[in-house]
C-alpha cells in the first residue's frame, strides 16, 4: 500500500502563509518555522504529520503528498482549518 510522510505549518490567513514560505526559501529551517508559527498541535514536532496512507487526510493534501516532488515545501493549500505549507519528506 502506497504511504507517505510530510509535515506542515497551519495559519489564520494566506498572507501569513506566504511570509513563511519565503522564510523557508530564504534558508529557514522548515521544523523551527513550524514551532514558532504553527497552530496545529503537530507544531510541537515541528509539523511532523509520521507516516499515513492515501485518503487519511484531507483531499488538499492528499493531492500534494501523493503527486508532488519529496522535498519540496507546497502551499499555500487552504482546508476547512485555515492555511497550509506541506512539505512531503518521504514516500514508498
Amino acid at each position: 500500500m502506497a504511504w507517505a510522510t510530510a509535515r506542515h505549518i497551519l495559519v489564520e490567513s494566506e498572507e501569513k502563509c506566504n511570509e513563511l514560505k519565503i522564510e523557508i526559501q530564504n534558508g529557514a529551517d522548515f521544523g523551527e518555522v513550524a514551532k514558532v508559527n504553527s497552530t496545529c498541535p503537530s507544531s510541537a514536532k515541528g509539523g511532523d504529520l509520521g507516516k499515513f496512507g492515501p485518503g487519511q487526510m484531507v483531499p488538499e493534501f492528499d493531492e500534494a503528498v501523493f503527486n508532488g516532488d519529496v522535498g519540496v515545501v507546497y502551499g499555500p493549500i487552504q482546508t476547512q482549518f485555515g492555511y497550509h505549507l506541506l512539505e512531503v519528506t518521504g514516500r514508498g
